[in-house]
């Protein structure tokens, strides 16, 4: 019998995000708290683009857009948000979206499955994602379950499991 597979991926579905983005921008046009206050958040690219009058302004047009990637079922950890900066006289704070496992993540999840994983379980890194094989599937459940209980800094997807 051939090993069974699955993939571990950190992915974000962007017209999702796109949404989110725009049910937040929605939310703050009409938003009472944030009249004349020139908040603002839009897509600059790659990256989200937030922009206010002053520093709590700006943070709580953040805590919007977060609520609103929480309601689209975006997870916080795959937002890369930075501090807010005064630029001219409007305060600002770039965001991202993290999409994809990066080599060091993808090590430190390959070490969890070898030292806290079933014995027989391999695992190996493939661009931006990681494949494990078993011959058990019982046992790839539990590195799932393993994966999923771990403190991990990103978002993780389990898929093609066959």
């Amino acid at each position: 019998m051939a090993d069974s597979s699955f993939d571990i991926v950190s992915k974000v579905d962007h017209q999702e995000a796109e949404n989110a983005v725009n049910q937040a921008r929605k939310e703050i046009d009409q938003r009472y708290d944030f009249k004349g206050t020139d908040a603002s958040v839009a897509w600059s690219g790659e990256q989200i683009l937030i922009k206010a009058n002053s520093e709590e302004r700006a943070k709580a047009v953040l805590d919007v857009l977060q609520s609103k990637l929480i309601k689209r079922g975006i997870s916080l950890k795959s937002l890369d948000s930075g501090e807010p900066f005064a630029s001219g006289k409007e305060y600002r704070i770039v965001s991202s979206l993290k999409d994809g496992i990066s080599s060091e993540n993808a090590k430190k999840i390959g070490k969890i499955i070898r030292d806290e994983g079933p014995k027989g379980v391999k695992s190996q890194i493939q661009g931006d994602e990681l494949r494990v094989q078993s011959k058990s599937r019982d046992d790839l459940q539990a590195v799932i379950s393993l994966l999923k209980g771990s403190d991990l800094d990103i978002d993780l997807q389990f898929v093609n499991y066959r």
